[in-house]
């Protein structure tokens, strides 16, 4: 199939974008790389009248160390430039190390940090990246620009708090010192697929070896990635050589709702491997924690 006629757009500037996305409304899309949206199209599960490409925006694409110890990666960042940076290694390692987890490395060559974001699908995993760092969104609308936390960008299946005439710019990711570890894990029937179920996590240990700062993750266990924030207060201040991780990874996946059920997986399946997700990545972050 071929996607239904559109009017296409290639502005110079983010102030042109949304210019047009307030003057079309929903019947524009924007487009970075095109990695889940052009299959929609060609498919014709989506279709528009305008079609904003953000190719010519070269504000929109960048890592850079931000002196307020954050990390700020621009929208229209290859999620293959992610991958490849020494600075993402080294300051934001859970975003490092989710990267490769994303499809395909064709996928990553054309795929965006704010593609990945802004399209919000429950399995991805740059959504649970920055709800566990806490990252901040930015957005930019003929009204001004405003910073979004991550906590409260995502919004149900493929819907974020972006309003229509908003564009994503960049996204801030803290930077976590002292004596941290990070983890992700997924499964997927495939190299390159969407995961069944997924879990990151992030923890700091104090000086007297207690956990301080905690955030579990949960992506392709509902309409969004999630915390388990029950799951977090409970280990808070706790030793995390006391913890158990397989204790962790059914706290953490006992209260979800909305768990996913079809042809690759029930519920309960899906529970049961997010569970195990969680407790490899915990045994994995406090490992990298108490041991590197």
């Amino acid at each position: 199939m071929k996607p239904a006629p559109f009017r296409y757009h290639a502005p110079e500037t983010p102030g042109e974008v949304v210019g047009l996305l307030g003057e079309w409304g929903d019947e524009a899309k924007v487009i970075a790389g095109g990695q889940s949206l052009v299959p929609m199209l060609a498919l014709r599960l989506a279709s528009l009248g305008h079609l904003v490409d953000l190719r010519r925006l070269d504000e929109l694409r960048g890592i850079e160390r931000r002196d307020d110890d954050t990390v700020w990666v621009g929208a229209a960042t290859t999620q293959a430039a992610v991958q490849r940076s020494e600075e993402v290694r080294a300051a934001v390692p859970l975003l490092a190390r989710a990267t490769p987890l994303i499809g395909h490395f064709q996928i990553r060559s054309r795929g965006t940090v704010g593609g990945s974001l802004a399209h919000a699908d429950a399995a991805a995993e740059y959504p649970a990246v920055a709800l566990t760092l806490d990252a901040e969104l930015e957005a930019l609308s003929p009204r001004g620009r405003r910073t979004i936390p991550a906590a409260n960008f995502l919004n149900g299946v493929w819907t974020t708090a972006l309003a229509e005439d908003e564009l994503l710019t960049g996204v801030r990711f803290p930077v976590w010192s002292g004596r941290c570890g990070f983890a992700v894990e997924e499964f997927a029937r495939r190299s390159g697929d969407f995961a069944i179920a997924g879990a990151t996590v992030a923890l700091r240990v104090d000086p007297a070896g207690r956990l301080d700062r905690c955030a579990i993750s949960l992506f392709g266990l509902g309409p969004t990635a999630r915390r388990a924030t029950a799951a977090e207060t409970a280990l808070l201040g706790t030793d995390p050589l006391g913890t158990d991780a397989e204790d962790i990874g059914r706290l953490a996946t006992e209260d979800l709702d909305s768990v996913p059920s079809d042809l690759h997986g029930s519920a309960l399946y899906r529970i049961r491997v997010g569970a195990a997700m969680v407790a490899r990545a915990w045994h994995g972050a406090v490992q990298e924690a108490l041991h590197d």
